[in-house]
């Protein structure tokens, strides 16, 4: 995300409604403690940092997820990053059940360019935005095509997580990669055939039989 907002890292805000006291650690966590003498007053986590909000090629908020369990899903937050005089947790509240929204205001966030997604991109996403932008010019792709040029290219520089299939998809696609010479092939298999060798002095030392089949 943009380099200036790093100088919030290892800093947390905390803004106190009613009987509770809510913390907020950039780049870190959301957590709500209950200000109660109660035995069992609440004291838990309502996101872990995850990923960014972009909105219209912008910074929008920051997505805390996975946070204590709530019913049958995990609390999260969104915090929106607003203009402000000083750094502060300004606002609080829970739009639906167990999802949290709260307001930081910064002055770091006050240029009108400080939020932009394209300059903190490296030179080789740029040129593929700017590709993509050609396209959606040229009429070569459509809007929805456009969006999801950009949501790979958010994913591609660790804006954005990418879904579990598509991480899947990636692993899957990196181990076919690994075995495309015969090289890589012989290479990974004189490995396997040494690790096996240890593998059998090993079963011996215990005294443990080894059942060699065809597929050795």
């Amino acid at each position: 995300g943009p380099a200036h907002l790093f100088r919030l890292a290892g800093k947390c805000f905390s803004f106190v409604e009613s009987t509770y006291k809510y913390e907020f650690c950039p780049f870190h966590n959301v957590t709500q403690h209950e200000q109660t003498f109660r035995w069992n007053a609440y004291s838990g986590i309502l996101g872990i940092w995850h990923e960014w909000e972009i909105n219209n090629n912008t910074f929008v908020g920051m997505w805390m997820r996975e946070g204590d369990s709530c019913e049958t899903k995990t609390r999260q937050t969104k915090v929106h990053l607003v203009c402000g005089k000083s750094n502060k947790l300004a606002y609080v509240s829970e739009p639906s059940t167990c999802v949290y929204s709260l307001t930081f205001e910064t002055p770091l966030v006050c240029h009108p360019h400080s939020l932009l997604v394209y300059p903190t991109l490296t030179e080789a996403l740029q040129r593929k935005w700017d590709e993509a932008e050609q396209l959606l010019y040229d009429e070569l792709i459509t809007d929805q095509g456009y969006k999801k040029i950009l949501k790979e290219i958010f994913e591609e520089a660790g804006l954005l997580k990418a879904t579990e299939e598509k991480e899947a998809e990636k692993q899957s696609q990196k181990i076919s990669l690994e075995f495309q010479t015969v090289e890589k092939c012989s290479k990974e298999y004189k490995q396997l055939s040494e690790e096996l060798k240890k593998l059998k002095v090993l079963l011996d030392q215990h005294g443990i039989a080894y059942k060699a089949n065809s597929g050795e």
